[in-house]
């Protein structure tokens, strides 16, 4: 890849242990290498840190050559490097090499002690910021693939502190290893700093609590070429990052450095000692520590004394303190088996929310550390990656057949886009990225991989390969093989940085045209001179976001201005074309499909890669961002313009208003909806992640320009624009996007709001049946399904976003005429769930009638039209909603006016069933509750009376079995449309009206004053009446026994003429003994009627007509007897018995009552003989 990346920090693999190299001595006769016996021991140095810098050195004093060279020499060489390159180390320039060879940057330590990201401006998406890196990673490195220039210094901080770290960007979290740590330092809990060449030690008491004692843990911690490079702490931390104690011996060496004491590695005391010294420094270390070493002890010196021991095989001895040798890996201190168990515990919750957070807290962590060029970021995503394959859910999954959770497919997602980002590090080892790519690729071909696209990602094109600076890929670009989440990162292996193009774009801020153009040469410049780079737009927005999150902000920034040059020259190139086309792109109401992927949804999220590399130049470079509130939520970012580069021919423009500009060109490109469930959310999410972002910009006058200028170009886009005249029928909905729009031009330019708003309102996958696009590419074509379109998996809330948009407008145009009529025609052409227009109508009903103040009449039209049309759309179709609706409608109307309510009673049979008509809209149209609310005069009044009636009769004659009643009710206080109601429900008795219906129409003629008519009802009923023996709870029971009373109550004729119909109907001895005791315990007669008096007499039933009641009662007992006997069991009995007793009393009515009785008992006996155990109670009881 990049042969010029020796002079960079490379990445690594995973390191080995800690460092403790063999530290040889020469012979007595040699020289001393490190200076003469005593100079390193005492003296100077030997106290609190005298061989230290000044602590009170003036800002402005430079530093000295020394602290210059120790500084550079301390990050980029393994001290055994140093030893085997000079012969002879003064022990001030040991010092310094020892002293600077501790981490500088307190970013460092945070990094590794949370997962809490504090890169800088931008970093929750995208890494860290370049503020963030270490000392020696402040500036970028040469350009990839560039050599480095002569005498380039690695970095220029001063030892010491990052300014307002502590208290700002560590704020994000009281609780957070980082922060604790620093309370630990504040107060005063740190002791016993020791460093020992490249060892440092010291102790950290924790305070005591209400419920714990203070407890003071050992903290030891090695480092190399500033990093550190292993942590040991006694409080037994178990977690992916160092702990608050290390932390907190940490900073107090970066921040009081003076206060440390320093010592030179132990090797080169010891060496300083004769024979004596070291055999009582033995013999006293053994002492302080026997119960611990002298097992150890023992065992070493029976080695050394044996000579053909390994140990006197080896020249010198190992130093703990005496830092790393020239082969150790040089990385940071990461854990790698608690990266394994922590990613398998958050796998095995199910990746929910807690869970969920945390690994896309690791993800946000590799970025971090990537931005830092610290190696440990592929390693760390490495070991993430191994758990996620081998999650035992994949192959559940795969058994099963079912797709796994959103959550899991966007952590899926974020892993393959890391990897692309690392494959693409334009500084890494050729042999590194081979090996990551034999990886990747071994993952890939596992069957459990998941896809790129859920279950449809064989489907995907494979545009990565069709690439410019590669001509040895297969012509067929569109090839489908199986693409996994790996497989954009594997197609990576094609991509260098080489191209000279390439290098002179990232290079340089003042790289123009040169005034003699070769013929290859003139593709690679814009009429302005501005260089392009000409390649697939998210292949080229990975090398971006590579750039980006390897630490070159700079780099990253050019090749995004390359990138928006190269959109804006194809945005106006695709505009002549249109313009040429425009007449028969017109005629047809079609196009097809131009762009093959969308770039919002897309798996490498160009746009907001892009939009992020540019908002962060932008961003006001303040540590106090990350900051979070007792809420957890965060300051939202503050931008500012930058211009951009004063080499670029068009230096007026910011970085600002390119970020807008790009990000309307992607959200407002037309594409084509993908396949599959997974992809259409991806693409919803994408685009208000976007959205959310373009959101936290404040627009002014210039932006508010950049605006305006790209909603004309997608506007006049023609099939290139979602917003364009012509658009694809399956190409993906803009409204989402034109509500942003519509919102942001608003204050500034309603008439282009608008447009762009009623422009963005259709629909096509809903509005057009066939699709007559181009057909050259049939595998860019989609079958098309009538009606609700089934492959739109998110149809629903895209529909509800269409609906929003339309609700923003009408709440916008309120008082205007013209607006809300414009509106209101599009509302009713592009939408149509009549749940959504109902919802519209609601929403401008809100609107219009504000509780503090006046109706606006022209919004609230709006409404009613709408609700209108909804009942219309719902009239002939099964909606759950439709009696809300309804109800709603006629509330609307009675806002509007008398006029509203008259013309919805007039056109009743457009709108509603009958029923509804009836029983809802005119009866709530003459109800009391709204001749108060519209103060309705006496000739008002009789208008609606009048219009109610008449659709009373109307529908009582379509449909009287529901109607009837209420048109009665409408009907009551005019005598003549009274009478028809009554004669439409007589007429209808004979059809298809039941039993139920007339006994309620009938009591209700009964109430209003007309027993007669009441009582002719109940007649009718009751011929459509069959109550069987054992329907003794029939609900119809109560309308016979009313009805009965009824014609009893009216007089001997009626109920004689009543009982032949009982007869008739009820079979139910229980019902019909029960109206023989009523018919007996009063005289008839007692109705009241004029010219009708009652007998005094009771009836008796030996006489017409109670005998033929008494008789078939008498049928009905014996009858239902023998029914029950037939089935009879046990349980039963006494119930049975019982049922006898009451025949019994019935029985016993006529004079020779209690000899049928017993015969009747006889003949039980006789015929149900074999129920004995029956029969003996039926003889206890009755003879």
């Amino acid at each position: 890849m990049a042969e010029g990346g020796e002079r960079e920090e490379l990445l690594s693999p995973p390191p080995v242990s800690p460092a403790k190299r063999l530290c040889s001595w020469p012979s007595p006769r040699a020289h001393h290498p490190r200076g003469s016996p005593g100079t390193a021991g005492g003296g100077a140095g030997g106290g609190g840190g005298g061989g230290l810098p000044p602590g009170a050195r003036p800002h402005l004093q430079p530093e000295s050559l020394l602290d210059c060279a120790a500084k550079t020499v301390a990050e980029k060489w393994a001290y055994e490097r140093v030893e085997e390159r000079f012969e002879r180390i003064p022990e001030p320039v040991q010092r310094r090499i020892v002293y600077w060879s501790f981490p500088r940057n307190e970013r460092e330590i945070c990094m590794y002690s949370s997962f809490q990201h504090r890169g800088g401006p931008g970093a929750g998406a995208a890494g860290g910021s370049a503020a963030g890196a270490s000392p020696a990673e402040e500036g970028p490195p040469p350009p990839p693939g560039a050599a480095a220039p002569a005498g380039s210094a690695p970095g220029a901080a001063a030892a010491g502190t990052s300014p307002g770290l502590g208290s700002a960007a560590g704020a994000a979290g009281e609780g957070l290893p980082f922060r604790r740590g620093i309370r630990l330092l504040d107060s005063g809990s740190v002791e016993n700093v020791l460093q020992v060449g490249f060892h440092l030690s010291g102790t950290v008491t924790e305070p005591a609590t209400t419920s714990e004692p203070a407890m003071t843990y050992k903290v030891a911690i090695s480092f190399d070429r500033c990093k550190i490079t292993s942590v040991t702490c006694g409080c037994g931390n178990k977690d992916i990052f160092y702990c608050a104690h290390v932390v907190a011996l940490s900073l107090y060496r970066i921040r009081k450095p003076d206060q440390v004491k320093l010592r030179l590695p132990i090797s080169e005391t010891l060496f300083q000692m004769n024979r004596d010294q070291l055999q009582k420094f033995i013999q006293y270390l053994i002492t302080a520590h026997h119960t611990e070493v002298l097992p150890t002890a023992q065992k070493l010196a029976d080695e050394i004394l044996s000579s053909n021991s390994e140990i006197n095989q080896v020249n010198g001895a190992p130093d703990p303190t005496a830092g790393a040798s020239i082969d150790d890996e040089n990385c940071w201190h990461l854990d790698e088996e608690q990266v394994k168990e922590q990613v398998k515990l958050f796998l095995s919750q199910g990746c929910y929310y807690g869970s969920g957070k945390q690994l896309n807290s690791m993800f946000a962590k590799v970025r971090e550390m990537l931005r830092m060029r610290d190696s440990n970021g592929a390693r760390m995503l490495t070991l993430i990656t191994e758990q996620f394959m081998a999650d035992p859910r994949l192959t559940l999954w795969r058994q099963q057949g079912t797709s796994m959770t959103d959550k899991c497919r966007q952590l899926w997602d974020e892993l393959g886009a890391l990897w692309v980002c690392i494959i693409l590090n334009p500084h890494c080892k050729l042999e590194e990225k081979s090996s990551w790519l034999q990886q990747l690729q071994k993952w890939s071909d596992l069957d459990v991989c998941p896809l790129e696209d859920g279950n449809y990602g064989h489907e995907l094109p494979n545009i990565t390969n069709a690439l410019p600076q590669n001509a040895s890929h297969s012509p067929d670009s569109l090839s489908r093989p199986r693409r996994t989440v790996f497989t954009r990162a594997i197609e990576g292996r094609e991509l260098h940085w080489q191209d000279s193009h390439l290098q002179r774009i990232i290079s340089s801020d003042i790289y123009i045209a040169p005034a003699c153009q070769q013929e290859n040469e003139r593709l690679l410049f814009n009429s302005q001179g501005q260089p392009l780079w000409l390649e697939h737009v998210p292949t080229a927005c990975a090398r971006v976001d590579a750039l980006h999150s390897h630490g070159y902000p700079k780099e990253a920034l050019r090749l995004t201005v390359a990138i928006i040059n190269t959109l804006r020259l194809q945005q106006q190139r695709q505009l002549e074309i249109y313009k040429h086309q425009k007449k028969e792109l017109l005629q047809r109401g079609t196009t097809a499909i131009t762009n093959l992927e969308g770039w919002v949804g897309h798996p490498l999220d160009p746009i907001g890669c892009l939009f992020l590399t540019l908002t962060e130049a932008c961003r006001l470079n303040d540590d106090s961002y990350l900051e979070v509130s007792d809420m957890n939520e965060s300051r939202p970012p503050v931008y500012q313009h930058v211009p951009m580069a004063a080499g670029c021919p068009n230096s007026s423009e910011s970085y600002l208003s390119l970020a807008l500009e790009v990000a309307l060109m992607g959200l407002g490109q037309q594409r084509v909806m993908p396949e599959g469930l997974y992809a259409q959310d991806k693409v919803c999410r994408n685009e208000e992640q976007l959205l959310s972002r373009l959101q936290e910009l404040q627009l002014d006058d210039e932006l508010v320009h950049t605006l305006q200028k790209q909603c004309l170009l997608l506007l006049e886009g023609g099939p290139f624009s979602g917003l364009g005249e012509v658009i694809h029928r399956e190409s993906v909905p803009m409204h989402t996007f034109a509500k942003y729009l519509f919102s942001a031009l608003l204050p500034h330019d309603p008439d282009l709001a608008y447009k762009v708003a009623l422009r963005a309102m259709r629909l096509p996958v809903l509005e057009n049946s066939t699709s007559t696009g181009d057909t050259s590419h049939p595998q860019h074509m989609v079958s098309v399904v009538p009606s609700r379109y089934p492959r739109w998996f998110t149809l629903g809330h895209l529909e509800s976003q269409q609906c929003e948009l339309a609700s923003t407008m009408l709440t916008a145009a309120k008082g205007d005429t013209l607006r809300l009529r414009t509106i209101l025609e599009a509302i009713q052409k592009h939408i149509h769930s009549s749940s959504l227009i109902f919802k519209l109508a609601q929403d401008a009903f809100k609107i219009a009638t504000p509780t503090d103040s006046s109706t606006d009449s022209t919004l609230l039209n709006v409404a009613l039209e709408l609700g209108l049309q909804v009942m219309r759309m719902t009239l002939s179709t099964l909606n759950w909603r439709r009696r809300e609706m309804v109800r709603w409608l006629v509330t609307c109307a009675t806002e509007v006016g008398v006029r509203a309510l008259v013309s919805i009673l007039q056109s009743w049979y457009t709108l509603f069933t009958p029923t509804e008509a009836t029983s809802i809209v005119a009866a709530t149209a003459v109800s009391h509750t709204t001749i108060l609310r519209l103060s309705l005069d006496y000739p008002q009044r009789e208008e609606l009376a009048s219009c109610a009636r008449t659709l009373a009769l109307q529908c009582a004659m379509k449909d009287p079995q529901s109607c009837a009643l209420s048109a009665l009710t409408l009907c009551e206080k005019d005598h003549i449309a009274f009478e028809a109601a009554y004669q439409i429900a007589i007429d209808a008795a004979a059809g298809g009206m039941t039993h139920s219906q007339l006994f309620t129409i009938a009591r209700y003629m009964e109430l209003r004053g007309y027993p007669l008519r009441a009582f002719k009802l109940a007649s009718l009923a009751m011929s459509h009446l069959n109550l069987a023996y054992n329907q003794d709870t029939h609900p119809a029971i109560n309308d016979v026994l009313w009805a009965c009373a009824l014609s009893h109550s009216l007089g001997k004729n009626e109920l004689a003429a009543l009982i032949p119909l009982v007869v008739k109907s009820v079979h139910c001895a229980t019902v019909l003994s029960d109206i023989l005791r009523r018919c007996t315990v009063t005289a008839p007669g007692l109705a009241g009627i004029p010219g009708r008096r009652s007998s005094g007499k009771l009836m008796s039933t030996d006489k017409a007509p109670l005998r033929q009641l008494l008789d078939a009662t008498i049928n009905a007992y014996i009858n239902t007897t023998h029914s029950r006997l037939t089935h009879i069991s046990p349980r039963h009995y006494g119930e049975f018995i019982e049922f006898l007793s009451k025949a019994r009393e019935t029985f016993l009515l006529p004079q020779d009552g209690h000899l049928q009785f017993a015969q009747f008992i006889d003949n039980l006996k006789q015929i149900y003989k074999g129920k004995k155990k029956l029969m003996l109670l039926v003889r206890e009881r009755f003879g």
